[in-house]
């Protein structure tokens, strides 16, 4: 999901906002941090460009594990985790909903929250929430239409994914992909008798 801008200032939805609990859910994690977890969960501490890896073009891409693991957390800093974490998950139908939180809960020992900018109140940032059954990436990204702003990264541009690592979840044809490239032979030679027989 993703919008520029992020707060509607005319027509009939003005005044209309999104991505702002997102936004101030993540803020929430990552000031409730210690200064040795912030150590480990801050990647960098300046933000000058979009950061999200999974976007759009991106299907089954392999990112490695960064940040802060969920087991150094407190029980109530993984409340506020949990908690974030459904604010994207609760975007899907009760049921399915339930299932995949179901699925976060039981890998929280792998899951790791990273953290790309500035905590304070206006700062501009990116995050994200991995495990191997959660991807999640939040990142206020540089200006395309709102061209009076400057060209870094703004909170009126946001982008976020949400992904099952490794899921297909674009819908690539992994089988065709995998023929293509382990079956080429077999598959020439296929294509070519095909063609034969059309031709007869």
């Amino acid at each position: 999901m993703g919008s520029e801008p992020v707060i509607a200032d005319s027509g009939k939805y003005k005044g209309v906002a999104v991505m702002q609990d997102e936004q101030r859910r993540g803020l929430e994690l990552v000031q409730s941090l210690t200064d040795e977890q912030r150590a480990k969960a801050v990647l960098a501490t300046t933000k000058t460009g979009n950061n999200a890896a999974a976007e759009a073009f991106s299907d089954n891409v392999v990112l490695d594990y960064a940040g802060l693991r969920a087991s150094e957390l407190s029980p109530e800093q993984r409340e506020l985790l949990l908690a974030l974490v459904e604010e994207y998950v609760g975007n899907m139908s009760d049921g399915h909903a339930k299932v995949k939180m179901a699925e976060v809960e039981q890998h929280l020992g792998q899951t790791y929250f990273a953290w790309i900018g500035e905590f304070g109140a206006e700062s501009t940032f990116y995050y994200r929430v991995h495990s191997p059954v959660i991807l999640i990436e939040f990142d206020h990204q540089r200006p395309i239409f709102l061209r009076h702003l400057p060209r870094r990264p703004t909170r009126q541009h946001i982008h976020s994914v949400t992904r099952t690592p490794n899921g297909n979840d674009y819908g690539k044809d992994l089988l065709r992909q995998h023929y293509e490239q382990s079956h080429k032979a077999e598959l020439d030679a296929t294509r070519a008798a095909l063609s034969r027989v059309s031709a007869d």
